[in-house]
């Protein structure tokens, strides 16, 4: 059609389409703030809306004390090791002394030292029982130590497995509102889509069809976009029968639709030729002859053969000549080419073989 159209004309149906484009841009920035917003409407949930909240709050309280519990247990093992290497290095020297002391007296023999030897030996009695202390504090704390993570362990054992069974409630609930939230969405999109059909099938031509191609984009794209991508999974069946059953409903009118057109040129053809080219708009004509098909039944036709004049598929006039200057032109063509005069469509010179129009 391009190419029959005036150059303003042309012009100014780009800019429509233009139009038709940014109109559309606008209403589906409109259609995804809603459809964004829509799982909104949905209470936001959370594990613990599914778990026992008193049973949590102790399971948690008491993982938290056990956790503190340990803590200082891990803190007082610390300060019990280090009072015990303390004491052990105190008992070592203490022994390293003595051992020294007691080779002197060994080497002098002198009876007056029993005494000191028994206060020694006292003394390095006193700190090997320091040094035993430290050791039972030290175990005292690593038992502790042990009860403290010991109890926290089995109190996240009980608290996980009532978060595992809040999980799979949590997860049967996280689906129950994807098939609510996309059920807002179909609700939406296909009122969208079949005002969008009907549209296209009354209005898209008319005179306002910027703004009907405008609102078919945009429910394409809420369709293809806003709906198909958030249909429900469960192990990929939905989309497949969605898938299914859309192709099968798209495919039927399809071939309807090829059916219908194909009786309907055949009926056409059946039309004397004179009918078959006054019910063909010229711009449908030119866009026609300008892909090298006839206007009539759309076949291929060479149209650049100055012997062809009718169409070999369904005999509808391609060429005559003017009556004026007898300069060979198209049938469909409303002035002549060669000398300007105006034409009738299927008008001959006499004896070139056709009837005039």
């Amino acid at each position: 059609m391009a190419k029959g159209l005036r150059l303003t004309e042309k012009w100014m149906y780009r800019g429509l389409w233009m139009v038709a484009i940014v109109f559309a841009g606008f209403l589906i920035g409109l259609g995804g703030t809603v459809v964004g917003d829509l799982p909104k409407v949905e209470k936001r949930l959370s594990l613990d809306d599914f778990m026992d909240s008193g049973a949590t709050r102790k399971l948690r309280s008491a993982i938290k004390n056990a956790e503190l519990a340990g803590q200082n247990a891990e803190n007082a093992l610390q300060q019990s090791q280090l009072k015990r290497r303390t004491a052990q290095a105190d008992s070592s020297a203490a022994r390293e002394t003595f051992n020294n002391w007691l080779s002197t007296r060994q080497a002098t023999q002198l009876a007056a030292q029993d005494t000191e030897l028994v206060a020694r030996t006292q003394a390095l009695d006193v700190l090997k029982d320091k040094e035993r202390a430290a050791g039972v504090a030290v175990e005292a704390q690593q038992q502790a130590a042990l009860d403290a993570r010991q109890a926290a362990e089995r109190e996240r054992r009980q608290l996980g497995e009532l978060e595992q069974g809040a999980q799979q409630q949590l997860n049967a609930e996280y689906r129950r509102v994807e098939l609510r939230v996309f059920g807002y969405r179909l609700a939406l999109t296909l009122p969208l889509l079949v005002i969008a059909g009907w549209l296209f099938v009354k209005k898209r031509k008319g005179t306002y069809w910027p703004f009907v191609w405008g609102f078919i984009i945009f429910a394409g794209f809420a369709f293809f976009v806003e709906l198909v991508p958030y249909l429900p999974s469960y192990g990929g069946y939905v989309r497949y029968i969605v898938g299914i059953v859309v192709t099968a409903l798209v495919g039927r009118q399809a071939i309807v639709s090829l059916n219908r057109y194909l009786e309907k040129q055949k009926l056409a053809e059946q039309l004397p030729d004179a009918q078959r080219r006054e019910e063909l708009s010229y711009d449908t004509a030119l866009t026609r002859l300008s892909k090298g098909v006839c206007p009539g039944c759309e076949r291929p036709v060479d149209l650049k053969n100055t012997g062809i004049d009718y169409c070999p598929h369904c005999g509808i006039g391609l060429f005559d000549h003017c009556l004026k200057c007898t300069t060979r032109q198209s049938a469909f063509a409303k002035f002549c080419h060669a000398c300007g005069g105006a034409c009738g469509q299927g008008a001959r010179l006499p004896g070139t073989g056709a009837a005039t129009a």
